[in-house]
C-alpha cells in the first residue's frame, strides 16, 4: 500500500473542498496502475462526498446540510461555536472514507464526479486528509 496525508486549509466558513487535483498527483507519485484509492479523513466533525462541483452543486450541498443540521441551540453537544453540535452530526451523513476504483492510474469517477472534503466546523481551519492505494 502506498499512502500520504495531505492538508487542506479550510477556512473560516463551511466549504466543499474539491480534492481531485491533490488525488491525481498522488496517484502519479504513488505510480499508480489499476488498484483502489481510499481517502480517509481523520477528524470527528468534516466528511467526504463524491459529487459534481462548479455548477452550483457544491452550494446546494451546503444548503441542504443547512436544512437537515441546522446550526442552531438543538444540539447536546455544544462547546465550540454556535451550533457546532451539528458538525459531529455530519459524519454520520457524509461519512470521513471514500473509495474509488482506479484504472491504469486514472480515478474511474464519472464525467462530472469529484471527491471532496466537506467541512462545516468553522472552529477548525486546517484539516488533513489521507490518501492511501492499493494495487490491484
Amino acid at each position: 500500500m502506498f499512502s500520504t496525508e495531505i492538508e487542506v486549509r479550510t477556512g473560516a466558513e463551511p466549504v466543499v473542498h474539491d480534492l481531485t487535483r491533490e488525488i491525481e498527483k498522488f496517484l502519479a507519485s504513488a505510480g499508480a496502475g489499476d488498484g483502489l484509492l481510499h481517502v480517509w479523513v481523520p477528524h470527528a466533525t468534516a466528511g467526504l462526498v463524491v459529487i459534481e462541483t462548479g455548477a452550483g452543486s457544491d452550494d446546494d450541498l451546503l444548503r441542504a446540510i443547512d436544512e437537515v443540521l441546522p446550526r442552531d441551540d438543538r444540539w447536546i453537544h455544544r462547546h465550540g461555536s454556535h451550533g457546532h453540535g451539528r458538525d459531529h452530526v455530519l459524519p454520520a451523513f457524509l461519512p470521513p472514507y471514500a473509495s474509488v476504483p482506479v484504472f491504469d492510474g486514472a480515478l474511474a469517477t464519472g464525467t462530472w464526479q469529484s471527491v471532496c472534503l466537506v467541512d462545516t466546523n468553522v472552529d477548525n481551519p486546517v484539516r488533513h486528509v489521507r490518501f492511501s492505494f492499493l494495487a490491484g
